[in-house]
């Protein structure tokens, strides 16, 4: 009876992932393996360089939001692509969606494709779910790098705050959601992204985005930070504040890099300036630099 579920299941996901390759250029390598708790988890494979870049979308988007980095990466690297569970064309088996969970999902990706050398590439959210997945991968990552995350990793939200800031989302997921993205961005982005990415988190699974959210929230990296052994790097924009001097408290080998007047999605809006300053980032990495 699992084996009859698990392949049910599989087509599912098939079928949804091949809506999406239609979208997407051709000769795209369009996957599925199964995590931890065996939600299917769709991926995407490009390049056969080394190492290896994996490449995680955050809260309520899907691996689209990576396009512009595709073209600029696979020349050179293996990239990856995936979609969290409850994500884009992944499953939404689970109950609740735990930052470690997220973790699971990239790990499962990670061995699945037999990686070494790989750096973890965690957008917003899965800035922590890259630090989850590291703890079960160390003999692999050779670095990891948050984007636009991880300001500030002191900062917490009491449990009524939490409640506060959920409410609207319970009531009304895709209406708080678009007031959401609106403050995401600075005022001379093209309209027609900001249209886009709003589109697509509002659009999300209400009970995946809530959950999401409330275990993001109750989520710490300062008990996961003795352990990170590889340098840990932030490519940021500047709409909100960071404190790098904050997060080298715990993680000595925390760096910073900013790129000013962008908004959070700096991977879209400035697409040619992130690309070079990323691609700087991985060589520092691959070198010990």
């Amino acid at each position: 009876m699992k084996i009859i579920l698990r392949s049910i299941i599989c087509f599912s996901v098939f079928f949804a992932a091949a809506l999406f390759a239609i979208s997407a250029r051709a000769g795209v390598d369009e996957r599925i393996v199964f995590s931890k708790d065996e939600v299917p988890i769709a991926y995407s494979v490009y390049g056969d360089g080394g190492p290896v870049l994996v490449f995680v979308h955050g809260w309520s988007c899907n691996r689209s939001v990576w396009r512009e980095q595709i073209p600029y990466f696979e020349k050179k690297y293996q990239v990856v692509t995936l979609d969290l569970a409850g994500h884009g064309a992944s499953g939404r088996q689970r109950s609740v969606y735990t930052q470690q969970a997220f973790g699971d999902d990239i790990a499962a990706v990670v061995r699945v494709i037999n990686g070494n050398k790989v750096i973890l590439i965690g957008h917003s959210m899965s800035g922590t779910a890259i630090i989850e997945a590291y703890q079960n991968l160390k003999h692999s990552v050779i670095g990891l790098i948050g984007i636009d995350t991880l300001e500030d990793i002191e900062y917490v939200l009491t449990p009524e705050k939490i409640d506060e800031f959920l409410g609207p989302f319970k009531a009304d997921f895709a209406k708080a959601t678009d007031e959401f993205v609106s403050q995401m961005f600075v005022k001379d982005t093209d309209p027609k992204l900001i249209d886009e990415v709003a589109a697509m988190m509002s659009h999300a699974d209400p009970a995946v985005g809530v959950s999401a959210l409330e275990c993001y929230f109750k989520s710490s990296v300062i008990p996961l930070a003795p352990g990170i052994d590889v340098p840990l790097w932030c490519l940021s924009s500047d709409l909100w504040p960071s404190k790098p001097e904050v997060n080298r408290k715990y993680v000595k080998s925390f760096n910073l890099r900013i790129i000013p007047g962008c908004g959070h999605f700096l991977m879209l809006e400035r697409a040619d300036e992130f690309n070079k300053q990323l691609d700087d980032i991985i060589k520092q990495i691959i070198t010990g630099k």
